[in-house]
């Protein structure tokens, strides 16, 4: 099994908030700007990965976070 180095996320932009949802592991956050919805995904998949075996969940040792953002088009 080859382990993944990254742990992938998306974020969009909702009514009121940024959500942040990770694809690989049960982790889903918000924040009112997009930079709070980055922070609170910081903590919130530390805290997920605290003390777990990451290589049962397929990870390597201190993967790091890549997000893809869904953008609305500019109008001009």
């Amino acid at each position: 099994m080859t382990l993944q180095r990254t742990v992938r996320a998306f974020v969009r932009k909702g009514e009121t908030h940024y959500i942040a949802e990770c694809l690989d592991i049960a982790v889903v956050t918000q924040g009112r700007t997009l930079s709070e919805a980055l922070a609170n995904l910081q903590e919130a998949v530390a805290l997920h990965l605290e003390g777990e075996n990451l290589e049962e969940l397929g990870l390597t040792p201190e993967p790091t976070i890549l997000v893809t953002m869904e953008l609305e088009p500019a109008h001009a």
